[in-house]
C-alpha cells in the first residue's frame, strides 16, 4: 500500500509569502546600500576630490603622461592657492579642455620673466625677488621676456617643461574661478605614489 502526503495549502502559501517578503526585504536593502553610497560618493566626487590623468609632457620631470592624480577641489573653497602648488584648471582658450601647471604668481604681483629668470614683485619685495626654482625644474631657465601685473583674482601659471610647456606666458593669467583644484596625491603608477605639498620657496 502506497501513502501520499502533500503539505496543507495554507502552509504552502505561507511559505511563499514569506520568501516573497525576504525577498522584498533584500531588495529594499541593496537600494538602501545604493542610495547611501551615492549619496556619499557623489559629493566627494563632485565637491571633494577628482581624478585627472596627465596628457602631455608639460610638467615633466615631475608629472609624465598618464599619471593618475587625485585633485583636492575642497582646499581652495577655504583657501586661497599657495605659490609652488599644482593646480588642474579650464584652459581659459577653451574651458573644455583642463591643463596642468604650477602656480608662480599670486594675486597682485607682477611677474617678470628676463635673462631665464622669473622674478616676483609684490608688497615684501617691492624691488623683486628672483624665484629659485631649481629644486623642481631640470634646467633653470624660463624662455621669453615679459611682464604681467596681475588683478585681484589672477594667477600666473607655469609648467615644468618651460621648453614644452603652453602656459600663462602665451595665454596670459588664469582667474581663480578657472582653477578646479590643486594636485593632492599620485595614485598612478603605485612606485611613484606622493603626497604633494606647495614647494617652499623661502620667500
Amino acid at each position: 500500500m502506497q501513502f501520499l502526503f502533500s503539505r496543507r495549502p495554507d502552509i504552502a502559501e505561507g511559505d511563499a509569502q514569506n520568501q516573497k517578503r525576504k525577498l522584498i526585504s533584500i531588495a529594499l536593502e541593496i537600494v538602501q546600500v545604493v542610495a547611501i553610497s551615492l549619496a556619499i560618493i557623489i559629493p566627494v566626487r563632485v565637491f571633494l576630490i577628482q581624478p585627472f590623468y596627465v596628457q602631455g609632457a608639460s610638467m615633466e620631470p615631475n608629472f609624465f603622461n598618464h599619471e593618475y592624480l587625485i585633485i583636492d577641489e575642497l582646499s581652495y573653497r577655504l583657501r586661497a592657492p599657495e605659490r609652488g602648488e599644482v593646480v588642474v584648471f579650464h584652459y581659459p582658450n577653451d574651458p573644455s579642455q583642463y591643463f596642468i601647471k604650477r602656480v608662480i604668481g599670486l594675486p597682485g604681483e607682477t611677474v617678470e620673466i628676463a635673462g631665464g629668470n622669473v622674478k616676483i614683485y609684490n608688497d615684501q619685495y617691492p624691488n623683486g625677488k628672483v624665484l629659485d626654482e631649481t629644486g623642481y625644474l631640470d634646467q633653470d631657465f624660463t624662455a621669453a621676456t615679459q611682464t604681467v601685473t596681475l588683478k585681484p583674482d589672477e594667477l600666473f601659471l607655469l609648467g615644468d617643461n618651460r621648453s614644452s610647456s603652453l602656459d600663462s606666458r602665451f595665454f596670459g593669467p588664469v582667474t581663480r574661478a578657472a582653477v578646479v583644484g590643486h594636485v593632492w596625491v599620485r595614485g598612478y603608477p603605485i612606485d611613484r605614489w606622493k603626497h604633494f605639498t606647495p614647494y617652499n620657496y623661502n620667500f
